[in-house]
């Protein structure tokens, strides 16, 4: 995942937060160019669950709730970030299809225990989405020890890829200090830059 989307995080020198994440879903999106403007039209209709029970071209299977209606918005797996503690604001987001949720849940629970993001960004990543009935664990994401107990319990695992372009932000409250990461399986510019006003 990551190819046809892209996050980006940010927050400025007046404390103003951006985490947006944009797609145009598939490679090329709908495979149209608008007419005299060349942008090229996503595809983000395929999120939408068009027959009961079957699954979208990523393999994410929907139901009633998300079938195709007037004045509605399809299941998204996008989730732009905003998290904060006492002491710390962090923004952050990733592509990758319908395992971004699970991607960004690591990443706010390493927040929650204390660490940067570049650990943000590093964390381990593996995902369950009900269907197919297995879990994903990118290549060294589970010890042999968890892959043991897991299948001892009865789950199927699959390594693949690794995945995900996390882009993350910190603002230290106290310190008033900015740090940042970019993911380092994706392609992407982590900066901190001063502006002169």
């Amino acid at each position: 995942g990551g190819r046809n989307t892209t996050h980006f995080s940010i927050i400025d020198n007046e404390g103003n937060r951006v985490a947006a994440t944009l797609s145009i879903n598939f490679p090329f999106g709908a495979g149209l160019v608008a007419s005299g403007t060349g942008v090229l039209l996503n595809n983000e209709m395929d999120d939408f669950a068009s027959a009961k029970n079957s699954a979208n071209g990523y393999g994410l299977v929907g139901g009633d709730a998300n079938a195709i209606a007037p004045e509605k918005r399809m299941l998204s797996s996008m989730t732009p970030t905003f998290v904060q503690d006492n002491e710390r604001i962090a923004v952050l987001g990733t592509p990758g299809g319908s395992r971004i949720i699970s991607m960004v849940l690591l990443a706010t629970l390493d927040f929650a225990a204390g660490n940067s993001p570049e650990s943000w960004v590093k964390v381990k990543r593996f995902h369950h989405q009900y269907i197919p009935n297995h879990i994903l664990y990118e290549k060294q994401g589970l010890s042999t020890e968890e892959i043991i107990s897991l299948q001892s319990l009865g789950h199927h695992l699959k390594q693949t890829y690794n995945y995900g372009n996390m882009q993350a932000v910190q603002l230290n409250k106290s310190t008033n200090t900015l740090s940042a990461a970019s993911d380092h399986r994706g392609e992407g510019l982590a900066k901190i830059q001063q502006i002169n006003e």
